[in-house]
């Protein structure tokens, strides 16, 4: 039987990538998504016409209550997970002298709660203390978690430097209940989430500039080292982050 892989945030940029990777290389695909169905839908039918299985899953993974029944309807439709990528989030670009109670809880709900409600609706399914068979979880951080971004993004960095320690903090936590936790940070990739600082163009001159490799990342180059820290091949790779970020 295929194993199932749920994507958080899947209905564009990377973790749409991952999510058509994901179909291709055999898995059973949840495709999770916030607002944008069509996009979403448009997913789940490529995976279906290359002959993959796959399912859209509408949830706020922000609000526990949300992933709790997303879940369920993993189970009901493709199965239990095996590979959970937390990859939704967003980007923000606000001034601490202009942080409030709802802009800064807004950054952390989506980047960061997100992250402990999926984790932990995945390790009841996974943990062999839960009676499952094992798994993986890939969570997505950023190079802002050691960078602090640019200017006006202090809570995004914050939110996924708080990623980087809750990978850790996982993978001691659950590493012998046959649950493998690992993380990427990506640099600048060009995907529709930059629209917040000058749009994609902006950032793909940025990139000229300050990568080392002198470009932007493309979301299928961040795809590939998720699906490579889902596969066996990484089997020893624990704890870990993987900056793809080309240098910088």
């Amino acid at each position: 039987m295929n194993k199932v892989m749920l994507v958080t945030g899947a209905s564009r940029g990377i973790g749409a990538e991952i999510a058509l990777l994901a179909g291709r290389s055999g898995y059973k695909v949840g495709v999770n998504y916030l607002r944008r169905e069509d996009a979403a839908l448009a997913v789940v039918a490529q995976i279906r016409a290359a002959g993959g299985e796959a399912v859209a899953l509408q949830a706020d993974v922000g609000q526990q209550a949300e992933v709790a029944a997303m879940f369920k309807r993993l189970d009901d439709t493709l199965g239990t997970v095996d590979v959970l990528v937390n990859n939704a989030g967003v980007l923000a670009m606000f001034r601490v002298d202009a942080a409030d109670e709802t802009n800064v809880l807004d950054v952390f709900r989506a980047n960061v709660f997100s992250a402990f409600f999926c984790s932990r609706e995945a390790i009841r399914r996974m943990s062999t203390v839960h009676g499952g068979k094992g798994g993986v979880i890939v969570n997505m951080s950023s190079v802002a978690a050691r960078l602090g971004g640019l200017g006006g993004g202090s809570a995004y960095a914050a939110s996924k430097a708080a990623i980087d320690t809750f990978n850790l903090a996982l993978a001691k936590e659950v590493g012998s209940e046959g649950i493998r936790v690992n993380a990427i940070r990506p640099g600048l990739i060009s995907t529709e989430i930059h629209a917040v600082q000058g749009g994609i163009a902006k950032m793909e001159q940025m990139a000229k500039i300050a990568v080392p490799l002198g470009r932007a990342g493309s979301p299928a180059e961040v795809a590939e080292v998720a699906l490579w820290l889902a596969s066996d091949a990484a089997s020893y790779v624990h704890g870990s982050i993987v900056d793809v970020a080309g240098g910088r």
